[in-house]
């Protein structure tokens, strides 16, 4: 079985707290993505799992086989990065036929053939086989790495922001792509990155990490429509999703423990010159961004803001008058934490 758990993993370095008592297990065939800021303990969670960092507390489970004291080269995982990481003077296929050709895992010619075939018409680069990687474009570059991580049918893949280097339209392209690949592989996948959209659109379920805690686990719908807090909140949805401070939206019933009320920007409803809803406001500024319009609107005395999804039909215009109706509202306590509606 190719599946993993994380047991209450604890990382230390000097006095920073890289990853605390983190419990994450992923079934056969899973795609876990971890999604945080920069320093919330993605990279070294990967590095714990693959043996290149010691666990100071905790266990860790590879195929139901306890592997915390072993090292990188037992434990039946492969590691993709954010850069590329070939061997620039190997040829396309001998960069993907290196994990076959190891002493450790030596498979047969023929069988190394056939796989590194199989792998390079999935990745859509069969015709490059001959190529050294540095006659390679980016996204092409990248594929050789995904291909060579996948080549060995790993227990485990890991992959710490493997499209973050790469242009906005080549990034979609290969989400699309390792997605598919993966679903036709099967493999087991722990993916980090800090881009809600790879999060949302590659992941079986969502972890989210806040300074090496993992403060919420569960899938992309669940964790969009059920945050957890104003922090696993504001980690999805664009443009970020509305926290005004409860006074701002008096008309807008709330449990009396609520000091915040949060707002998708899709249900947020806005009506011109019109009344009733929870709060008046007049439009500050318009996005046109095609297929959409995003209203920024800002309160009637006060300072706060929020913003709207708007078709872009819509007869609005910079400082037209709106009442504000809220759909769906989320509730947080002052300590961030989620209140229940």
């Amino acid at each position: 079985m190719a599946d993993f758990r994380l047991d209450g993993v604890t990382r230390r370095f000097g006095t920073t707290l890289a990853v605390s008592e983190l419990s994450l297990a992923a079934a056969d065939g899973e795609f876990i993505v971890l999604l945080g800021p920069t320093g919330a303990g993605k990279t070294t969670t990967l590095r714990l799992l693959a043996g290149l960092e010691r666990a100071d507390a905790g266990r860790i489970y590879i195929g139901g086989h306890d592997v915390t004291m072993e090292p990188p080269a037992a434990r039946d995982v492969t590691f993709v990065f954010q850069q590329y990481s070939l061997y620039p003077h190997l040829s396309v296929y001998d960069n993907l036929a290196f994990p076959l050709r190891s002493p450790a895992r030596r498979w047969p010619l023929p069988q190394i053939e056939a796989r590194v075939r199989e792998i390079a018409a999935l990745l859509h680069i069969e015709d490059k086989l001959a190529n050294r990687a540095t006659q390679l474009s980016g996204g092409q570059m990248q594929r050789v790495s995904i291909g060579r991580a996948l080549v060995r049918q790993p227990a485990v893949t890991l992959m710490d922001e493997p499209l973050s280097s790469l242009d906005a339209k080549l990034r979609a392209e290969l989400r699309i792509e390792l997605k598919r690949i993966q679903s036709e592989l099967g493999s087991t996948l722990l993916y980090v990155t800090h881009d809600q959209t790879e999060a949302m659109t590659l992941a079986t379920r969502i972890g989210v990490l806040q300074q090496g805690r993992l403060v919420q686990l569960g899938s992309p719908r669940e964790v969009y429509e059920n945050p957890a807090s104003v922090y696993v909140a504001t980690r999805l949805g664009n443009p970020r999703i509305n926290v005004l401070p409860r006074a701002a939206l008096p008309a807008c019933p709330a449990p009396a423990e609520a000091a915040h009320i949060g707002a998708r920007t899709e249900h947020v409803r806005l009506h011109r010159n019109g009344t009733g809803g929870q709060a008046r406001g007049r439009v500050r500024w318009i996005e046109h961004l095609g297929d959409q319009n995003h209203l920024h609107v800002r309160l009637d005395g006060s300072e706060y803001e929020l913003v709207t999804l708007t078709d872009p039909a819509a007869p609005l215009a910079v400082d037209d008058a709106v009442a504000i109706e809220v759909l769906r509202p989320l509730y947080f306590a002052a300590d961030g934490a989620r209140v229940p509606s």
